[in-house]
Protein backbone atom coordinates (compact mmCIF):
# COMPACT_ATOMS: atom_id res chain seq x y z
CA UNK A 1 0.00 0.00 0.00
CA UNK A 2 1.10 3.55 -1.04
CA UNK A 3 0.89 6.78 1.30
CA UNK A 4 -1.13 8.51 -1.19
CA UNK A 5 -4.71 9.48 0.23
CA UNK A 6 -6.46 8.61 -2.68
CA UNK A 7 -8.62 12.12 -3.22
CA UNK A 8 -8.19 12.47 0.56
CA UNK A 9 -6.91 16.20 0.97
CA UNK A 10 -5.95 18.76 3.20
CA UNK A 11 -5.44 18.28 7.11
CA UNK A 12 -7.72 14.94 6.48
CA UNK A 13 -5.56 13.73 4.04
CA UNK A 14 -2.24 14.87 6.17
CA UNK A 15 -3.53 13.01 9.30
CA UNK A 16 -4.66 10.18 7.08
CA UNK A 17 -0.89 9.86 5.67
CA UNK A 18 0.69 10.32 9.01
CA UNK A 19 -1.95 7.39 11.00
CA UNK A 20 -0.75 4.96 8.56
CA UNK A 21 2.93 5.74 8.69
CA UNK A 22 2.93 5.80 12.08
CA UNK A 23 1.29 2.30 12.46
CA UNK A 24 3.49 0.65 10.00
CA UNK A 25 6.33 1.38 11.91
CA UNK A 26 8.07 -1.51 13.97
CA UNK A 27 8.97 -1.57 16.92
CA UNK A 28 11.83 -3.95 18.31
CA UNK A 29 11.74 -6.04 21.47
CA UNK A 30 15.08 -7.93 23.19
CA UNK A 31 14.80 -11.05 24.47
CA UNK A 32 17.65 -10.67 26.31
CA UNK A 33 19.20 -14.02 27.78
CA UNK A 34 22.13 -14.65 30.31
CA UNK A 35 24.36 -17.45 28.13
CA UNK A 36 25.06 -17.84 24.55
CA UNK A 37 25.36 -21.30 24.97
CA UNK A 38 23.07 -22.54 27.70
CA UNK A 39 20.83 -19.98 28.77
CA UNK A 40 18.77 -20.31 31.88
CA UNK A 41 17.17 -16.78 32.61
CA UNK A 42 16.04 -14.18 30.74
CA UNK A 43 15.93 -10.47 31.48
CA UNK A 44 12.61 -8.91 31.62
CA UNK A 45 11.12 -5.30 32.49
CA UNK A 46 8.32 -4.02 34.73
CA UNK A 47 6.71 -0.83 32.80
CA UNK A 48 6.50 2.15 34.61
CA UNK A 49 5.01 4.16 32.16
CA UNK A 50 2.83 4.79 30.24
CA UNK A 51 -0.64 4.20 32.85
CA UNK A 52 -2.13 1.48 30.60
CA UNK A 53 0.99 -0.29 30.89
CA UNK A 54 2.52 0.37 34.25
CA UNK A 55 3.18 -2.73 36.48
CA UNK A 56 3.24 -5.25 33.06
CA UNK A 57 5.87 -6.97 32.33
CA UNK A 58 7.27 -6.65 28.74
CA UNK A 59 10.60 -7.47 26.46
CA UNK A 60 12.59 -4.00 26.52
CA UNK A 61 13.17 -2.45 23.31
CA UNK A 62 10.85 0.33 21.56
CA UNK A 63 10.27 2.04 18.15
CA UNK A 64 12.59 1.81 15.25
CA UNK A 65 12.85 5.63 14.02
CA UNK A 66 12.77 6.85 10.18
CA UNK A 67 15.58 5.68 8.56
CA UNK A 68 16.72 3.20 10.97
CA UNK A 69 17.23 -0.44 10.62
CA UNK A 70 15.71 -2.87 13.74
CA UNK A 71 19.22 -4.16 14.64
CA UNK A 72 20.49 -0.26 15.06
CA UNK A 73 17.53 0.52 17.00
CA UNK A 74 17.57 -2.06 19.52
CA UNK A 75 21.03 -1.48 20.35
CA UNK A 76 19.82 2.37 20.41
CA UNK A 77 16.75 1.42 23.05
CA UNK A 78 18.73 -0.87 25.23
CA UNK A 79 21.09 1.43 25.70
CA UNK A 80 18.46 4.30 26.47
CA UNK A 81 16.21 1.72 28.58
CA UNK A 82 19.02 -0.07 30.20
CA UNK A 83 22.26 0.77 30.01
CA UNK A 84 23.88 -2.13 28.49
CA UNK A 85 25.23 -3.05 25.02
CA UNK A 86 24.11 -6.78 23.27
CA UNK A 87 25.29 -8.99 21.04
CA UNK A 88 21.66 -10.04 18.71
CA UNK A 89 20.84 -13.27 17.90
CA UNK A 90 17.71 -14.80 16.31
CA UNK A 91 14.55 -13.49 15.53
CA UNK A 92 11.61 -15.12 17.87
CA UNK A 93 9.72 -16.17 14.33
CA UNK A 94 5.58 -14.51 14.41
CA UNK A 95 3.28 -16.85 12.96
CA UNK A 96 2.43 -14.29 10.22
CA UNK A 97 6.34 -13.60 9.34
CA UNK A 98 5.66 -9.74 9.58
CA UNK A 99 6.24 -9.16 13.48
CA UNK A 100 4.14 -9.76 16.35
CA UNK A 101 0.63 -7.63 16.31
CA UNK A 102 0.28 -5.10 18.39
CA UNK A 103 -2.61 -3.33 19.17
CA UNK A 104 -2.33 -0.25 18.13
CA UNK A 105 -1.42 -1.65 14.66
CA UNK A 106 2.42 -1.58 14.68
CA UNK A 107 4.34 -5.20 14.52
CA UNK A 108 7.01 -6.26 17.49
CA UNK A 109 9.99 -7.96 16.15
CA UNK A 110 11.72 -9.69 19.13
CA UNK A 111 15.42 -10.95 18.64
CA UNK A 112 17.44 -12.95 20.97
CA UNK A 113 20.30 -11.39 22.38
CA UNK A 114 23.32 -11.42 25.13
CA UNK A 115 24.83 -9.17 26.62
CA UNK A 116 28.34 -7.90 24.86
CA UNK A 117 31.50 -8.34 26.76
CA UNK A 118 32.52 -5.67 28.74
CA UNK A 119 28.55 -4.40 29.04
CA UNK A 120 27.45 -2.78 32.16
CA UNK A 121 24.88 -4.16 34.20
CA UNK A 122 21.04 -4.13 33.40
CA UNK A 123 19.45 -1.08 35.17
CA UNK A 124 16.34 0.31 34.83
CA UNK A 125 16.96 3.96 33.39
CA UNK A 126 13.77 4.24 31.43
CA UNK A 127 10.43 3.04 31.44
CA UNK A 128 10.97 0.45 33.73
CA UNK A 129 10.92 0.67 37.37
CA UNK A 130 12.28 -3.01 37.56
CA UNK A 131 14.26 -5.31 36.20
CA UNK A 132 14.53 -8.96 36.77
CA UNK A 133 16.55 -12.27 35.94
CA UNK A 134 13.59 -14.65 35.39
CA UNK A 135 13.88 -18.50 34.73
CA UNK A 136 13.40 -19.75 31.19
CA UNK A 137 10.92 -22.09 32.62
CA UNK A 138 6.87 -21.87 31.27
CA UNK A 139 5.49 -21.84 34.56
CA UNK A 140 7.60 -18.59 35.86
CA UNK A 141 7.23 -16.54 32.97
CA UNK A 142 3.52 -16.98 32.55
CA UNK A 143 3.84 -15.97 36.48
CA UNK A 144 4.46 -12.58 35.23
CA UNK A 145 1.63 -10.12 34.45
CA UNK A 146 2.48 -9.41 30.59
CA UNK A 147 1.71 -6.51 28.52
CA UNK A 148 -1.47 -8.88 26.06
CA UNK A 149 0.93 -8.74 22.88
CA UNK A 150 4.09 -10.40 24.56
CA UNK A 151 2.45 -13.33 26.04
CA UNK A 152 2.28 -15.41 23.11
CA UNK A 153 6.09 -14.07 22.34
CA UNK A 154 6.77 -15.26 25.57
CA UNK A 155 5.86 -19.26 24.60
CA UNK A 156 7.34 -18.62 20.83
CA UNK A 157 10.84 -18.03 22.60
CA UNK A 158 10.60 -21.33 24.82
CA UNK A 159 9.50 -23.41 22.28
CA UNK A 160 12.14 -21.76 19.78
CA UNK A 161 14.49 -22.55 22.47
CA UNK A 162 14.57 -25.84 23.13
CA UNK A 163 15.88 -26.46 19.86
CA UNK A 164 19.07 -25.03 21.61
CA UNK A 165 20.99 -21.81 20.83
CA UNK A 166 24.02 -23.21 18.83
CA UNK A 167 22.00 -21.26 15.32
CA UNK A 168 20.62 -18.94 16.88
CA UNK A 169 22.76 -16.69 18.98
CA UNK A 170 26.16 -15.79 18.52
CA UNK A 171 28.43 -17.59 20.76
CA UNK A 172 25.66 -19.79 21.48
Amino acid sequence: MDDRTHGVTGEQGARSVGERRAQRRAVVGAAVLDDAAAPARMLVGRRSAPAALAGLWEFPGGKVEPGEGAASALHRELAEELGVRVRLGAEVPAPEGEGWPLANGRRLHVFLAVLADGSAAPSPLQDHDRLEWCPLERAALHALDWIPADRPIVDALLDLLQSGTQDLLPGG
